[in-house]
């Protein structure tokens, strides 16, 4: 099973100048791995993360949109998948770290978390370009030619937690953060 650090030490690599919208534990590890000012961090709005990036996706057609998503935080959302592959961003590239738990509320199980199959919940709500993944060399082997397609992607990366990152919420909420972002997006090509 893949640790979620090393999965998003995969994605970094290949990020190039993408905005990437993380929320809750993938947010504090993707903050450890890869601090750049195009990081959206959605905290407090748990279920959200899918729906801001495809708000940006829309807004931001020329700009790649990474969403590190969790697998509970996107059953608080299921809908938005369907609202994805209606708008059919082509720059949207989804990625759900599946642990199995609500980790960022103490690790409590996910109802039926051994039977869902978050890939065929994306396939049945119209997403195109589908993968799971639960080997780290299989995994950021396909990373390029996933990121080259046309979008939306969605990705489930089965996955443990990997090391515990710090989890600064002064910092997520903070008004810097969002003038880092907004900066950054301004002065992006």
């Amino acid at each position: 099973m893949m640790r979620r650090d090393d999965c998003l030490r995969a994605i970094a690599r290949v990020r190039g100048e993408a905005i990437v919208v993380a929320t809750y534990q993938a947010a504090f590890d993707w903050m450890r791995i890869d601090p750049h000012p195009l990081n959206y961090l959605s905290i407090g709005a748990m279920g959200q993360a899918s729906s801001h990036a495809l708000g940006l996706a829309i807004g931001l057609p020329d700009r790649r949109v990474i969403v590190l998503d969790g697998d509970g935080s996107l059953l608080m959302n299921l809908g938005s998948l369907v609202t994805i592959a209606g708008a059919r961003p082509a720059n949207l590239f989804h990625f759900v770290c599946n642990n199995g738990c609500y980790e960022a509320n103490g690790s409590h199980p996910l109802p039926a978390a051994d039977q869902v199959d978050f890939a065929g919940v994306a396939r049945a709500a119209g997403i195109r370009e589908v993968f799971q993944f639960d080997e780290l060399v299989q995994f950021a082997a396909a990373l390029p030619e996933i990121l080259a397609l046309s979008g939306p992607v969605f990705v489930n990366l089965r996955m443990v937690p990997g090391d515990p990152s710090p989890q600064d919420y002064s910092y997520i909420h903070s008004e810097a953060a969002r003038a880092a972002f907004r900066a950054a997006l301004a002065t992006a090509p």
